[in-house]
């Protein structure tokens, strides 16, 4: 296994931007969720990086030599955090190709939302629709 595939890695996303609110439910926090808070303070809500483990005192992960851990980290409304499993990049038939494809297949999702939401203004007449019926599969 190379060191360079290894370390090329782009860090995973945080999702704790995404999940501002503290519960499912409007007004009501679970006591789960606010014991969770005050324990783990200003990490409530933060995914595992290689830079905040390598403090921990259980580490093992962030030696050169060692398999990436920490991407594939999600963390939900209430703070609970998820590991998903992430293909590393050395089982690509050539590095990058992941990066690639995850863009193209947001290049494609823009394409769509552009197919999507067009404007097809007169086409929607007293005789009848004219309009296209969308992208989905029929």
């Amino acid at each position: 296994m190379s060191q360079d595939s290894n370390n090329a890695r782009t860090p995973a996303t945080d999702s704790s931007d995404r999940v501002q609110d503290d519960s499912y439910d409007r007004g009501i926090i679970p006591a789960e969720t606010a014991a969770r808070k005050e324990r783990e303070g200003n990490q409530f809500k933060t995914t595992p990086s290689e830079a905040r483990e390598a403090g921990a005192s259980t580490d093992d992960q962030t030696d050169s030599e060692s398999i990436r851990t920490t991407d594939g980290y999600t963390v939900d409304k209430e703070g609970l955090t998820n590991n998903y499993a992430i293909e590393p990049e050395m089982y690509y038939e050539e590095p990058g190709d992941a990066k690639q494809a995850e863009e193209e297949a947001a290049a494609e999702r823009a394409e769509e939302y552009r197919e999507i939401n067009q404007d097809e203004e007169g086409k929607l007449t007293m005789e009848g629709d004219q309009r296209g019926r969308g992208t989905g599969a029929v």
